[in-house]
């Protein structure tokens, strides 16, 4: 009795933890917006594909929602300006033909122009 009370419970702890949270995949027209989760259920990484291939908008959240980095695609290649959001600071980098042609770095106390005419 003591082993099938064992066998059981292992079963049930191995159901528990096998529930992943899978991505999910929703046509909107000729795109597919595909949604990453974290293992508590928010949202990890949401953007779309296009013919397979990624396209447009992606952005990723940490795990409180906050979010960490917005990129854009074209045809599966990295394209215009990409922001990464650290604690230390905001980089932007540029892509020009799915390779980077320059990488900004915006730190708190970096100090902005203002142009007041």
């Amino acid at each position: 009795m003591k082993k099938f009370f064992t066998i059981c419970m292992l079963s049930i702890a191995t159901i528990g933890f096998s529930q992943d949270n899978k991505p999910t995949f929703k046509a909107e027209g000729d795109l597919v917006k595909a949604t990453y989760y974290y293992e508590d259920g928010s949202v990890k990484t949401q953007g779309f594909f296009k013919d397979k291939k990624l396209t447009g908008e992606w952005v990723r959240f940490d795990k409180a929602g906050n979010k960490t980095q917005l990129a854009y695609y074209e045809s599966g290649k990295k394209v215009g300006k990409w922001f990464i959001w650290s604690d230390e600071a905001l980089k932007e980098i540029n892509y020009k033909d799915n390779a980077i042609a320059s990488v900004n770095v915006w730190k708190p106390e970096s100090r902005v122009a203002v142009n007041e005419d």
